[in-house]
This record gives C-alpha cells, structure tokens and sequence, in this order.
C-alpha cells in the first residue's frame, strides 16, 4: 500500500497502480490460455512441461508454453496478482522491450533448471509443471536486487525489505526442492531465481560494457577539452567569491 499527499491530506493506493503495456499483455494471455485449457484439458500435457516428453520426443516447445498454463483458478490469481504488483514498477524502470525479455528468460530458465534436476528427484521426470512462478520468482529477484528496502508484507500482514523476503523465498525453494515437492514446482521456482541473478549479475559485469564505460568517459573528457571545462583550478569558494562580486 503506498501513500500520496493530496489537496485534502493524505491518500492510499494498493499495489504499484495501472498496469503497463507488457504486464497487462501478459496477463491477457495467460487468462485466454488459462479459459482455453478449461475447454481443452489435453492442452495441458501438450503445453506443460513434462521432462519425459522433452528428452524422448523433443517437445522442446514446452520451455516456453508452460508457464502459460495454470493448475487452478488460485494458482492463477496469485500468480497474476504478483506479476502485477511487482512486474508493473520493474517494466517502467526497465523499460517494455527488456522486461519481456528478462520475463522470458526467467520462465525459460526454470524450465531448464527443471529439466537439468527430473532425472535426480523422484517423481519430475514423469509429472507436468505449468505455470508462471518460475518467471514470477525471477520478477521478485529483480525487485529485490532494484529496491532492496522496499517492504514486501508476507502473509500481507509483516513487512519485511525485498532483498530479505528474496533470501527466505530462495531457501524455501532450495530445500523444498531437495525434498522433491510435494505437487509444487519449488524446481522451477528455483530456477527462476537463478536464471534471473545469472543474467542480472551478467549484464552488470559483460566486458562489453565496461568498454562503452570508458568510451563515454573518452568524449565526456574530448567535450570537456572543447568547451575548456578543466577539472582542479580554483576551488569553489574562490568562483563564489568572485560571483558574488558581480551580483552585489
């Protein structure tokens, strides 16, 4: 719940406010496929991920399709809820094009991690994942990574800052998914939050980047020489001194 002063005091807002274009395409689409999968139930072993299918047909479609598909009408909402209070401020920090991209990736590293442990925890290898919380667990890394002190109320009634409530998450989902599960993904959320501090962690070290770093410090400093901007010389006592001569 945020808080706005108003003409009229104080006002209170829930959640991050209107959605945003990639967030609110999301949810269509995962609202469609979720009244599709209720007309059709096949949809859900063609579209899920079920790593037996992936290594002995080749259902390699199913990294992508599965985390828009959903088990239940709760399963859903929730998922939806929290793509909506945390994607909505990471996609106008981040802009659309990487937000759907770091979406994506998140989701599809899930289905990776998934895949890579099926044929060491009893029980994935032949069972059908689906759903968004790998990607929606990617999304709270990136918020938690972004506005760490941000509270995050768990249980919606303790406050606790984004990068703690990122850390239980992460625990949870690491020991849960040593235990095997229990009917919830705990793989794929796992996943999620690897895949989204690998490609976060990634960006921020890529060689590349440094080099842009330091070409841009170049023409700052050319810039600089060009319009006779010189670092050091008089200290700022000494140009105020001389500003307030002019101006008394």
């Amino acid at each position: 719940m945020a808080r706005y002063p108003s003409s009229s005091g104080a006002s209170y807002s829930f959640g991050p406010g209107g959605m945003t274009p990639a967030v609110k395409l999301l949810i269509i689409t995962n609202v469609i496929a979720f009244a599709a999968n209720a007309v059709v139930p096949e949809m859900t072993v063609r579209l899920g991920l079920l790593p037996r299918a992936v290594f002995e047909h080749g259902a390699l479609w199913q990294v992508v399709t599965y985390m828009f598909l959903h088990g239940g009408i709760g399963h859903i909402l929730i998922n939806m809820l929290s793509l909506w209070m945390f994607g909505t401020e990471l996609e106008r920090t981040w802009g659309t094009r990487f937000f759907t991209k770091y979406y994506l990736i998140t989701g599809v590293g899930a289905a990776v991690t998934t895949l890579l442990l099926a044929p060491f925890i009893d029980g994935i290898y032949y069972s059908v994942t689906v759903g968004a919380s790998g990607a929606i667990y990617g999304l709270l890394l990136g918020y938690g990574m972004y506005f760490p002190n941000r509270p995050i109320y768990l249980y919606f009634i303790f406050p606790i800052p984004a990068k703690y409530f990122v850390m239980i998450v992460g625990a949870i989902a690491f020991f849960s998914a040593l235990g095997g599960g229990g009917g919830i993904a705990h793989t794929a959320h796992l996943g999620g939050l690897i895949a989204g501090y690998l490609y976060l962690k990634g960006l921020r070290a890529r060689p590349m980047d440094a080099l842009k770093y330091r070409w841009l410090r170049w023409k700052m400093g050319r810039a600089r020489s060009k319009f006779d901007v010189y670092s050091g010389g008089r200290s700022d006592d000494d140009w105020k001194s001389d500003w307030k001569k002019h101006i008394h």
